[in-house]
């Protein structure tokens, strides 16, 4: 079963200064970070600031070539978690037919954001997700992370810049 989820924000990893997506269920029972590249950050950074680049960016022209050969972008699920790292895929309609395009879950936000089409995570991502952090000894601070999340004000998040 899938959960939808929120980008609650943004923000820098103070350790490997790599950015960090921060999703979180409607009703705030769940948070779930998500490391992503710079070029991605970036995009979702863009979108969620209602910035437009005076040119299309490699997202836009995704976006822009699905519309092109007439699907429609349904939803981008996040499926699985191996060995630290996120699996996604992204959901299309194209003449009546569903189509799940592999995707790096970053990549698929970012789409999402664009189409303005709700993110899902499957219930055992978060959970092994969870799992991983405290078997990692990160359940403290990620127990921190979360109830200072919940609270926060997107603004105090402040504007992700690269």
């Amino acid at each position: 079963m899938s959960v939808e989820m929120k980008i609650k924000g943004l923000m820098w990893d103070p350790v490997s200064r790599m950015p960090i997506v921060i999703l979180k269920t409607p009703e705030g029972s769940d948070l779930l970070p998500i490391f992503v590249g710079l070029a991605e950050a970036n995009a979702i950074a863009q979108q969620l600031e209602g910035s437009v680049a005076p040119r299309p960016m490699t997202h836009d022209l995704l976006a822009n070539m699905i519309e092109a050969l007439r699907a429609k972008i349904r939803r981008v699920e996040i499926t699985d978690l191996k060995e630290n790292t996120f699996f996604a895929l992204i959901h299309l309609e194209r003449d009546g037919k569903d189509l799940a395009i592999d995707s790096r879950p970053s990549d698929a936000m970012a789409l999402a954001l664009r189409a303005k089409v709700p993110i899902f995570v499957e219930e055992s991502v978060l959970k092994r997700s969870a799992e991983t952090r405290e078997s990692e000894g990160e359940i403290d601070e990620a127990e921190r992370l979360r109830r200072w999340l919940e609270t926060v004000d997107p603004e105090e998040l402040g504007h992700y810049e690269m």
